[in-house]
């Protein structure tokens, strides 16, 4: 039998849901609006008021998706019982007598289902609230999970009373005078154990054949015009009854006799262990996870600076185009669907952001300069932070939605509301294990849809928790599938970086530069280092050790930035462990003699060079045929096409031209990074109302218990010359502006309590209990026993005002 916490029999059980809440503590009632916070939006006026609302469709699915397994299939056996159910029954549905685990753990099921306002009622008289009977009973249009069909009242319906005395003389019984009798009768031989066996000992085998389809559901099947004899046999006695003209049903008692009295073929009353599938030692944890974390940092500064010269344009509709997520995956050298993710956590974190201009592109933000500037530990944690409660969902980037259109990065129709829930719980789960412990992730997936079942065809919350764990081992939350130490802090809302700045490597100041044109950087770079050797060199491979390579390409960017060559010469001596390569002090000075021999500027453009020679064989080459070059003089040749293309055309013919402005001076050519305006990061979608704090929940509990009182409070009956009656409870009292007067007047001067009707400038008509303490200039003002206040009404605004019985107030 149920604990005393899901509900005892009483002397006077409650006749409706709101008596039911009415009866519960305050405590009961807080721990209600705390599980259901849709229910204080707004703060209903009364219990009454409050059990309306829980009854409402929108407000019990939600409550319904929220049920773990066993709950809801206790709310689905509920469905399918009889109205009211006696605890027995519904132990009997769930169990079959023999499921030891099922009954140990249905009481804790139907506590839950009375903490939600979904059951109420006694032991004896267990009732689902009618709104959750109609979403899980079975009908034509919509199965029940349990796969049980229409009760035989329900399928005969609509049907000719002759048909109705045929079936019941074909399986044996008496006729009846009418069809209810009849139907009565019916489903008294199915519900009896007795007699259903003997009458299925008379069936032939087929007959068992086609029963063992239908008994677990789906519950129909269709039939031909001439049913095979199987058929006919279970047609004539009513264990098939027509749904359709094609169609015919199982009905429910017939089901639950095959079933041996089970709703469910199989129960879930314990939630599936989550168990370390693997152990490793935590400091081999939390060193992988460190240098996932390390590489993520790097990931992110690298995609954020390739957007600060020329960011992707932003689509007309929002987002990415998917050439430039292309070309974001091609420079962090990983798929598309990895440099989804980097994308949209470097936009959580407000890192990057649309500029907001005529050409609309994507940026980085002003936020991102202070953020390199933090300790790596520091930055770590902000990407962490963002990442955990966000709402956009990197992994439906590619698919389409519910029109077809393609989901891109950084578009608007990415927020998902239950990825920060999954993503706390799949993290809670691995916290739960052991430190080093990883867990197989097909229990932990099983273990998340018990807690949340699904009712519909979506499987949304497991691909959230496939991706929660994706993310986490790339962003270096957990390592090696296991929780991280710095990962516990950051799931307890504490600062992960005192745990994870031990674990980085220190920046090093120096490179190691080798003989075939590379350097190789020991570790993270200290930042001016970094800065200027990723001018200088292009990145070959990363990892442990960056390994960068210098190329004439690279030289020629160097000095493009305005860098001379004995600036290089000087820059490399002085952070290198290792003397300067031989071929690469001769690289840089190649470079740099040809650097600038050629001048560009703007005529519309030219090419300038002291040496006549060299433009005349740019003149003779084919390939400046398409800058329409042309000699103004022995050192000059005017060009048609702009001076960006002419450098780039001449570049392209091997020369290494230089831009120069009008007064003759090398321009220096490397573009102002572009930052937006300051933007903020993101706001997560919230998934339904927020969840109330205490002081919320007490005062919302004290209007619903204040306002309560107004609508039930015992009125004293009206003297004689009043000739007026008690209104009903949720009336308005109505009296006249006089007689309001000289009660309210009389409240005051005796310090009691009198119940009154208003409404209010918007029309709103409510109920209240005040104490008047001055009543003058045809206002009233007193204490508000329903808003535990003092307030002023005015009094052409009351309605009606009546006395209220002494042990009232």
């Amino acid at each position: 039998m149920p604990e005393a916490s899901t509900g005892s029999t009483t002397a006077n059980p409650p006749r409706s849901l709101a008596e039911a809440l009415r009866a519960r503590d305050d405590v009961a009632l807080a721990a209600l609006l705390h599980a259901r916070p849709d229910l204080l939006n707004p703060v209903p006026g009364d219990v009454t008021q409050l059990a309306t609302r829980a009854g409402t469709r929108a407000s019990v699915v939600r409550a319904l998706d929220r049920l773990d397994r066993f709950a809801l299939q206790t709310a689905e056996a509920l469905a399918v019982a009889p109205d009211p159910c006696p605890y027995p029954v519904l132990e009997s549905l769930l169990t079959g007598g023999e499921d030891e685990a099922a009954r140990a753990a249905l009481p804790r099921a139907l506590g839950t289902l009375r903490d939600q306002a979904l059951v109420w009622g006694d032991e004896e008289r267990l009732r689902l609230v009618r709104t959750a009977r109609e979403l899980l009973a079975p009908s034509a249009q919509r199965p029940s999970p349990t796969g049980l069909g229409p009760t035989v009242a329900e399928a005969t319906a609509g049907m000719s009373p002759t048909r109705i005395q045929e079936i019941v003389a074909a399986a044996g019984l008496p006729a009846t005078h009418d069809p209810v009798s009849a139907v009565t009768a019916l489903t008294g031989l199915f519900t009896d154990p007795e007699r259903m066996s003997a009458l299925l000992d008379e069936a032939p085998a087929e007959v068992h054949q086609v029963l063992e389809r239908l008994v677990w559901g789906p519950p129909y099947g269709e039939v031909t015009p001439n049913p095979t004899p199987p058929v006919r046999w279970l047609r004539d006695r009513g264990l098939l009854l027509p749904a359709t003209a094609r169609t015919v049903v199982l009905p429910r008692e017939v089901a639950l006799h095959l079933r041996g009295g089970l709703a469910h073929r199989r129960t879930a009353p314990l939630a599936p262990e989550v168990g370390a599938h693997r152990e490793h030692r935590p400091q081999l944890v939390d060193a992988n996870a460190a240098g996932q974390a390390l590489a993520a940092l790097g990931t992110v500064e690298e995609l954020v600076k390739s957007w600060e010269h020329a960011g992707p344009l932003v689509l007309r509709a929002g987002g990415l185009a998917v050439r430039d997520l292309k070309r974001a995956a091609s420079t962090l050298d990983t798929t598309e669907a990895s440099a989804a993710f980097w994308v949209e956590l470097a936009y959580a974190a407000g890192l990057l952001a649309s500029d907001g201009e005529a050409d609309e592109r994507y940026a980085p933000t002003p936020a991102f300069d202070d953020w390199c500037e933090l300790p790596p530990a520091e930055r770590w944690s902000v990407l962490a932070s963002a990442w955990l409660p966000a709402t956009r969902t990197a992994g439906l980037v590619g698919e389409q939605d519910a029109k077809g259109r393609t989901l891109s990065a950084l578009g608007p129709d990415l927020d998902r509301s239950a990825a920060p829930e999954v993503r706390h719980r799949v993290l809670d789960l691995l916290a739960d294990l052991p430190e080093g412990g990883s867990p197989d992730p097909d229990a932990l997936l099983d273990r998340l849809a018990w807690e949340r079942p699904v009712r519909g065809a979506s499987d949304l919350r497991a691909r959230l928790a496939h991706w929660t764990l994706t993310e986490a081992e790339v962003l270096g939350v957990t390592g090696r599938g296991a929780l991280s130490a710095f990962g516990r802090a950051l799931l307890r809302h504490l600062d992960p970086a005192p745990l994870l700045a031990p674990l980085l490597p220190e920046p090093v100041d120096h490179v190691l530069l080798q003989a075939d044109l590379t350097a190789v950087a020991p570790g993270p770079l200290r930042r001016p280092l970094g800065d200027t050797l990723a001018v200088l060199a292009d990145v070959e491979s990363k990892g442990g050790a960056t390994v960068y390579r210098f190329t004439p390409g690279s030289v020629r960017r160097a000095l493009d930035a305005g860098h001379t060559a004995v600036d290089l010469h000087a820059f490399l001596a002085e952070h290198s462990r290792t003397p300067v390569p031989q071929p690469l002090a001769y690289l840089i000075d190649d470079v740099a003699r040809r650097h600038g021999h050629l001048r560009v500027g703007a005529a519309s453009s030219y090419v300038r060079c002291d040496d006549d020679a060299v433009l005349g064989e740019i003149l003779a080459d084919k390939r400046s045929a398409g800058l329409g070059l042309r000699r103004l003089a022995p050192t000059v040749l005017a060009a048609q096409a702009e001076p960006g293309a002419l450098l780039e055309g001449l570049r392209a013919m091997g020369y290494a031209p230089a831009a120069e402005s009008r007064t003759g001076d090398v321009l220096v050519a490397r573009a102002d990074a572009h930052r937006t305006p300051a933007r903020s990061a993101p706001v997560p979608v919230p998934d339904g109302p927020p969840v109330p704090d205490a002081t919320l929940l007490g005062a919302a509990v004290r209007a619903i218990r204040a306002g309560d009182l107004a609508a039930t409070a015992v009125r004293r009956e009206p003297a004689s010359s009043g000739g007026g009656e008690v209104p009903a409870p949720g009336e308005l009292p109505r009296t006249s502006a006089a007689e309001t007067l000289a009660t309210v007047q009389a409240a005051a001067l005796t310090g009691s309590a009198v119940w009154i009707g208003y409404v209010n400038a918007e029309g709103a008509a409510s109920q209240r209990v005040i104490a008047p303490v001055r009543v003058e200039g045809g206002f009233v003002t007193g204490y508000d026993h329903t808003a535990d206040e003092v307030r002023t009404y005015a009094l052409h605004r009351i309605t009606g005002v009546a006395e209220l019985a002494e042990d009232q107030v």
